[in-house]
């Protein structure tokens, strides 16, 4: 494993997919997303996900052996899990697993007060995942019913926007966006601030990965017993799609963009 840096407090470190059958889950991601796997340092039901040698995201069999759902799940970085822990369960929010210890860290899994499922890290990260420093390997996207609502309680709990943090929190096209260095590293979409929270929306965080052809990726996706969740479309910031892996978890895949 590459070496590793100092973490940006509040922002996120890695992300990682609860999967049922590592070996189906890694033929399934190599062939959408070109990725190749090396075995993790955590045990034998955990691999890393390599995009060009460069360590990108983990793939863990636990969906069945810890009772949760085929998902990906985004960790962000943190001084100490104990005080992230009791800032989540002060907010009335859920700390389902943790904080325990994993490798040279400490982690735990969370659900904020609408039940979107997040982790928190405390320790050293990947270069790769240096927010200081560098784009991250994945687009992180909260989709919620309430915004700003959200947004309060993970400044709270990660200190986004504080006098001691480096995040920092901006409002753009009705979304909220977390910034470090001036570049995006998390997306808070529930719609407009000033609306009414949308009831038909299930709340989530989003991983995204770049492609160098989207429509392809798509028809990939469906080839190895995926699923299109939705189709290839253009945006503001390029072209994209929603897709499930054969489990159910649900990713995007979005265009990469030019040097």
């Amino acid at each position: 494993m590459a070496s590793e840096v100092a973490p940006v407090y509040g922002a996120p470190c890695w992300v990682s997919l609860a999967t049922g059958d590592l070996v189906d889950a890694q033929r399934f991601y190599g062939r959408v997303l070109g990725w190749s796997f090396r075995p993790g340092t955590i045990g034998e039901e955990f691999s890393v996900a390599y995009s060009d040698d460069v360590p990108v995201a983990g793939l863990g069999a636990i969906a069945r052996t810890m009772g949760v759902a085929v998902q990906w799940t985004p960790f962000f970085a943190v001084p100490s899990a104990d005080t992230t822990a009791s800032r989540v369960r002060e907010r009335s929010a859920t700390v389902a697993v943790g904080p325990i210890r994993m490798g040279d860290g400490r982690t735990a899994l969370a659900a904020d007060l609408a039940g979107a499922t997040f982790g928190f890290w405390e320790g050293s990260v990947l270069p790769s995942w240096d927010a200081e420093n560098r784009d991250l390997p994945a687009r992180l996207e909260l989709r919620t019913r309430d915004a700003f609502a959200a947004a309060i309680f993970y400044a709270e709990v990660f200190d986004w926007a504080s006098e001691t943090g480096r995040c920092e929190v901006d409002y753009q096209h009705e979304a909220v966006v977390i910034r470090v260095g001036g570049r995006t590293v998390a997306t808070l979409r529930g719609g407009a601030v000033e609306s009414a929270p949308d009831p038909h929306i299930r709340p989530r965080w989003h991983a995204s990965f770049a492609v160098d052809d989207v429509d392809e990726a798509a028809k990939a996706a469906v080839g190895a017993g995926g699923a299109v969740a939705t189709s290839p479309a253009d945006n503001p910031f390029g072209r994209s799609a929603g897709l499930f892996d054969p489990e159910g978890g649900l990713f995007t895949v979005h265009s990469r963009e030019e040097p």
